[in-house]
């Protein structure tokens, strides 16, 4: 890495993937993935139960996800086949579990579930993390039934913290259970995610990773 240029990773390449802050101009790609993928969301995303929306809400979506990145409050990738053609799925480095972290979460469009795709953009994502933000330890939350969720962060080296009961609220205003997942910044070099294939940019496409 070149400490000379500084995060964040604008765009995040893996062998099958790339990884990127979304454009608003990525809307509509952005729609059809979603709109393909709402049964299969459902049971696992909130924000799924607002779905469909019109095409002008995800673009004002996608603005302030680009502002929010530009102004490094929190980081929101999408997830694109190697050409950026289609949208594969969303990703994210969350600020939101404090400082010195960050919190991976993760959707993938129904047609590609089950090709590894979550787990090579959290692997990524988690080396970006650690290697480029240079934080303490990254997080990742999910339901406890949603054992293909789970599965990522065990394949990836995280440690099972535990089940936090009853502490996030569903589209219903339910409370539900919430499994957490942690890697430390000193568990990370032994850790699968650590030996990912992975190259970042910055915002003018200098390589940082």
């Amino acid at each position: 890495m070149d400490e000379k240029i500084p995060g964040p990773a604008y765009l995040v390449r893996t062998p099958r993937l790339a990884l990127r802050c979304w454009e608003p101009s990525d809307a509509p790609l952005l729609k059809a993935a979603i709109d393909a993928s709402v049964e299969h969301l459902l049971p696992w995303m909130p924000w799924a139960h607002a779905e469909p929306e019109d095409l002008q809400t995800k673009i004002d979506r996608l603005r302030r996800f680009r502002g929010m990145f530009d102004m490094g409050t929190d980081f929101v990738y999408g997830i694109f086949d190697p050409d950026q053609t289609r949208v594969l799925g969303g990703s994210g480095l969350h600020t939101r579990v404090g400082a010195g972290a960050r919190e991976i979460g993760y959707w993938i469009h129904q047609e590609e579930v089950g090709r590894g795709y979550a787990s090579e953009a959290a692997a990524a994502l988690t080396k970006v993390a650690f290697e480029i933000d240079r934080v303490d330890r990254v997080e990742i939350h999910c339901d406890p039934r949603n054992g293909r969720s789970a599965a990522i962060p065990a394949r990836l080296g995280f440690a099972h913290e535990g089940v936090l009961r009853e502490r996030m609220r569903d589209h219903e205003g339910i409370l539900r259970d919430s499994m957490v997942w942690t890697l430390l910044a000193g568990e990370y070099p032994n850790s699968p995610a650590a030996a990912a294939e992975v190259a970042a940019f910055d915002v003018i496409g200098r390589r940082i990773l």
